[in-house]
Order: structure tokens, then C-alpha cells, then sequence
């Protein structure tokens, strides 16, 4: 009996949005696990920080600032990963945004940002890569979604469309692709402490009416999303496709 493993060594894995919370963690994390990393993110100074970081840890980096918004360059961006390392083995599709707004409030180019960003930027992204692993035969693809791609939520209707969108893309594609060997899952973080929401907890009320939702009585970390996300980019997942795997101390258990 062959029993599968959690190591990455050798694989290489492009992560978007890889510069900073949740897709920081991630990009350190599947290269703690053995990977090699493909750091995309739209700052440049940011993405060759996060390459440094990994290539001190024993792994090759490759920084490749892209707007994942602009069809042309993410296109670029997966030829070059792959023209660099010979292949790509793992899509993190972690790009993202959200505005918080009332749905009155919206406008058009507030909603265009977010879809452009969440859902057509991460599709664009598993297309481009996606082209590369069915020549090669072999891949994974994991899409973060969010707990807001299945729960309704107040103040963030287009995240809410964009990350519905995404898990429906994330099931047609693991669908379409099975064939090609390549998994296609969602990732699906709960609350997660970073820093661009750790103000907003410590408003006693928000804090609560959040807590209130979580089962596990507590708001994850970025550490807490990390081992999911190495299982899904590892032989442990082969047999695993189109599924949701939720790092969310069990919010989408009610």
C-alpha cells in the first residue's frame, strides 16, 4: 500500500495575492511544506519581500508582480512561471478585494472593482494556469472563497456575487478538468485576524455579533488556514476534487 504524503518538495506553486495576510501565510506555508513559489501580487517592492522571506527558508522564489485584473498580463504571468521552474503544479488563487457599502449606496464602479478582482481575475488566472497543467497533465487549483460564497452577509453584496460566482466556477471547472488530471477545490476561510480587520474587532459589538456565528467561539488565524491548504496542493488530496474545504471553526455547519 502506498500512503500518500503532505510533502511539496519539488512542486511549484503560483500564488496570487501572496504579499500580504492570508495570501502571505499561504505562499510561506506551501513552502514550508517543500514548495518552490511563484509570489504574484500588484506590488512589486511587496512581492520581491515575500520572495526573500521564502528563499530563507531553503526554497526558490519567483516574484512576478501582476494585475491579476488585466487579461494580457496574467496570461504573461503564468508563461513566465512556467517558462522559469518547467511547470506549475499548484494554482493558491487568493487575489482578492470587498467594499462595504450599503446595496443603495453601490455604484457600477464599485461593483466592477470587486467582480473584476474576485471573480473574473481569479478565473482569468485558473485559465491561463490551467492551460499550462492540461499540457502537462497535472495540477491543482484552489480557489479561496470565503464563508460569503455560501451564508448571505449585510454591506458587501458584490463580495458576496463575486465569491458565489467563484465556488460555482471552482465546481464547473473541477468538472471540466477532471479529465486532464487536475483538482480543482475551494478553500473557504472564516473570520480571519489580519491586518486589515483587526481594528473592527475590537469593537465589542462587532466582535460579539461575529463570535455569535462561530461554533468554536473563536475568530481564526492566518496559521489556521494553512494546513487545509496543503492538503488540497498535496498527493494526500488525489481523489479530492470540486470539494469545499472550510478553515471557519464551523460557521457553515448551521
Amino acid at each position: 500500500m502506498k500512503f500518500p504524503t503532505f510533502d511539496l518538495t519539488g512542486e511549484v506553486a503560483l500564488v496570487t495575492g501572496a504579499t500580504r495576510n492570508i495570501g502571505h501565510a499561504l505562499a510561506l506555508g506551501l513552502a514550508n511544506a517543500g514548495a518552490d513559489v511563484v509570489v504574484v501580487g500588484r506590488n512589486e517592492r511587496d512581492c520581491l519581500s515575500t520572495a526573500e522571506e521564502i528563499r530563507a527558508m531553503g526554497r526558490r522564489a519567483l516574484p512576478l508582480p501582476t494585475d491579476i485584473t488585466d487579461q494580457a498580463a496574467v496570461e504573461k504571468m503564468a508563461e513566465a512561471a512556467a517558462a522559469a521552474f518547467g511547470h506549475i503544479d499548484i494554482l493558491m488563487n487568493n487575489a482578492g478585494t470587498a467594499i462595504t457599502k450599503k446595496a443603495e449606496d453601490l455604484t457600477m464602479d464599485d461593483w466592477d472593482r470587486v467582480l473584476d478582482v474576485d471573480l473574473r481575475g481569479a478565473f482569468m488566472a485558473a485559465q491561463a494556469v490551467g492551460r499550462i497543467m492540461i499540457r502537462q497533465n497535472k495540477g491543482r487549483i484552489i480557489n479561496t472563497v470565503s464563508v460569503y460564497g455560501y451564508v448571505g452577509g449585510k454591506l458587501v453584496l458584490p463580495y458576496l456575487a463575486a465569491k458565489g460566482g467563484l465556488a460555482q466556477v471552482t465546481k464547473g471547472l473541477a468538472m471540466e478538468w477532471a479529465r486532464y488530471n487536475i483538482n480543482v477545490n475551494a478553500l473557504v476561510p472564516g473570520y480571519i485576524v489580519t491586518s486589515l480587520n483587526e481594528k473592527d474587532f475590537q469593537d465589542e459589538r462587532v466582535y460579539k455579533s461575529i463570535i455569535r456565528k462561530i461554533p468554536m467561539r473563536r475568530l481564526g488565524t492566518v496559521e489556521d488556514i494553512i494546513g487545509s491548504a496543503v492538503f488540497l496542493a498535496s498527493d494526500a488530496a488525489n481523489y479530492v476534487t470540486g470539494a469545499v474545504i472550510a478553515a471557519d471553526g464551523g460557521w457553515l455547519c448551521e
